[in-house]
């Protein structure tokens, strides 16, 4: 029997390495993405404790690398035009996704993770907020489910909507930053939809991104006093700093000033895509039926809502903004 085990442990893995290396040359980054699930639920991650350490890593080395595919302006001019519908969209959500947590009954934390998962950036604003606010493993799993279920959807869907809605490539590229939780969906949606969606898409997550730092403090401030029974008021506010931000800001910035970079466009390109498959292959073996079980209806109800609201009113606004505005 431990025979049979051993073997069957000692294919599985041979089988991972194959399917990793089979997709670096042939696949697509949404692709990767859905051979990684059924991977996962049919024969399970034999690696699952280091992969999500090592795509967590990856992804933000691929975020920095395509800042060598970007113009520095181009970033920091699309974060100050959205300042303020980037507030309103972030409170909005925030404020909506903790009331039908009250509505629904379900714990504060998980639909606080949740609210600010939809509102900035997935995953890296839950493990922030998580932090600062003492969170659960089981309330962190709960909300990093809703986003990565609803994650693999949007890779597939918004590009297909985007496509039928005749939308630009600007455009595709403002809704699926803006709506789309994590920034490696964000990307592999955008990727295929055109450069100037890709270099849209990015430009405008990560300048949301940045958000991480005041709704972290805010949310720990607020909550202090919500929880002061269980939160020691002397209890230090900790953060995860997305690093990767500035390092993609120093990539972005010699792309722009030296000419040297864009001779070697098309190497980085290629090493970023290969970097994306293996990241979204990676991502889609985290999956696990306890994982899918765990998130409950409730709380994939209110993630849904949230992700629908943002969606729709982000994509209003783009419509509004170029039919009276032309911009």
């Amino acid at each position: 029997m431990d025979v049979q085990k051993s073997s069957f442990i000692s294919l599985k893995t041979i089988l991972f390495f194959a399917v990793i290396a089979a997709l670096l040359y042939y696949s697509t980054p949404a692709i990767a993405l859905l051979v990684g699930i059924l991977f996962a639920l049919s024969l399970g991650n034999p690696f699952k404790t280091k992969t999500s350490k090592v795509s967590k890593w990856l992804l933000q080395i691929c975020v920095v690398l395509l800042g060598f595919k970007m113009d520095l302006p181009v970033v920091l001019s699309v974060g100050i035009r959205g300042f303020f519908f980037t507030l309103v969209s972030i409170v909005g959500t925030i404020t909506l996704g903790i009331w039908l947590g009250n509505k629904l009954k379900i714990a504060q934390r998980v639909s606080l993770l949740i609210a600010a998962g939809t509102a900035i950036c997935g995953g890296s604003a839950i493990a922030a907020v998580s932090a600062a606010i003492a969170a659960e493993e089981a309330e962190i799993a709960v909300s990093i489910g809703v986003v990565f279920i609803l994650n693999a959807l949007a890779l597939y869907l918004f590009p297909m909507i985007g496509h039928s809605l005749h939308l630009g490539q600007v455009d595709f590229g403002l809704w699926a930053g803006i709506a789309i939780h994590d920034i490696s969906s964000v990307v592999a949606a955008a990727i295929g939809y055109g450069s100037d969606a890709l270099q849209t898409a990015i430009a405008v997550k990560l300048s949301r991104t940045l958000w991480i730092i005041p709704l972290t403090l805010a949310v720990a401030a607020w909550y202090s006093k919500k929880q002061a029974a269980s939160i020691s008021g002397n209890a230090k506010v900790h953060f995860q700093m997305p690093w990767f931000i500035g390092l993609f800001l120093i990539a972005s910035f010699f792309r722009s000033n030296f000419s040297v970079i864009a001779s070697h466009i098309n190497v980085i390109s290629e090493i970023t895509r290969v970097g994306m498959v293996l990241v979204m292959f990676l991502i889609g073996t985290s999956l696990s039926l306890k994982s899918i079980k765990q998130v409950g209806w409730k709380a994939m109800f209110s993630g849904v809502l949230l992700w629908l609201f943002i969606s729709i009113v982000s994509l209003l606004g783009i419509y509004f903004t170029r039919s009276f505005f032309g911009t």
